[in-house]
């Protein structure tokens, strides 16, 4: 009696257990895509996938026939066109944070004082340099417009990423999950006409990148030889640098707003 119960409750929460492990796991690659290009593949694809089931019941055996041979060049297809996104995502499978962006505080410390030593060597040699620390909102299609470095956090890379003369001195360089993912990345100006013309493309970018996402960006101005601070919209500037690692951890650590 109390196996065939026990067999009973299996069979009726089997289907149960199953759609909501594929509703976490497509749930999480939609996350993880989300601001890419691939976003919209990947829709098309669910899309197409409903579509195979449902002619698979419906035994329309020629509209199944046509799916089933798409799927097969469109494995191929995808592999080439998205290796960028997928070596990105296999190299992350192995890192703690693959759900979720929060870094244990030793890690944050750490990046928060290569990025400190980084940008105050970059101030004393009047080299510019401008810093984007992802948070909540994607940086993804910003990544795009740069080179793809996926690099542990040091002040030598940054430095020399920044190095006059260097291909990507010019671009913005992007902090995701606590890793170096790109430099030479292009972000939006701001169309904000009341700031100052003491402020160049740096500021300005900077400054149009927080009006779009929540990213913690950093600048330093070889001109002036300081650095600056941009979160949501408001410069902060002229800071040491015990200031500014302050201001970023706090702001790093603010919960996601509405």
């Amino acid at each position: 009696m109390l196996n065939t119960f026990l067999m009973n409750s299996i069979l009726v929460w089997k289907p149960v257990i199953e759609i909501l492990i594929l509703w976490f796991v497509i749930y999480h690659i939609m996350l993880f895509f989300e601001g890419t290009r691939a976003i919209q593949v990947l829709r098309g694809i669910i899309i197409l996938l409903v579509a195979f089931f449902l002619f698979q019941r419906l035994g329309l055996e020629i509209l199944n026939w046509l799916l089933t041979k798409l799927f097969g060049i469109s494995v191929i297809a995808i592999l080439i066109i998205f290796h960028p996104e997928i070596r990105q995502g296999l190299a992350r499978l192995g890192q703690r944070h693959l759900f979720g962006t929060s870094l244990r505080e030793e890690e944050l410390d750490y990046i928060l004082k290569e990025i400190g030593t980084a940008t105050e060597n970059l101030c004393k040699n009047k080299i510019g340099a401008l810093i984007a620390i992802e948070k909540n909102d994607p940086l993804a299609a910003y990544i795009e417009s740069g080179v793809v470095i996926d690099g542990r956090v040091s002040a030598d890379l940054i430095e020399n990423i920044f190095t006059p003369n260097s291909l990507l001195h010019d671009g913005g360089l992007i902090i995701q999950h606590g890793r170096i993912i790109a430099a030479g990345c292009l972000f939006p100006l701001t169309e904000n006409q009341d700031l100052s013309r003491i402020y160049g493309t740096r500021h300005r970018a900077a400054l149009g990148l927080s009006e779009e996402t929540d990213a913690v960006i950093i600048i330093v101005s070889e001109e002036r030889q300081d650095m600056s601070l941009v979160y949501r919209g408001r410069l902060y500037k002229d800071l040491s640098r015990e200031d500014m690692l302050s201001k970023i951890k706090e702001m790093i650590k603010l919960k996601k707003e509405n």
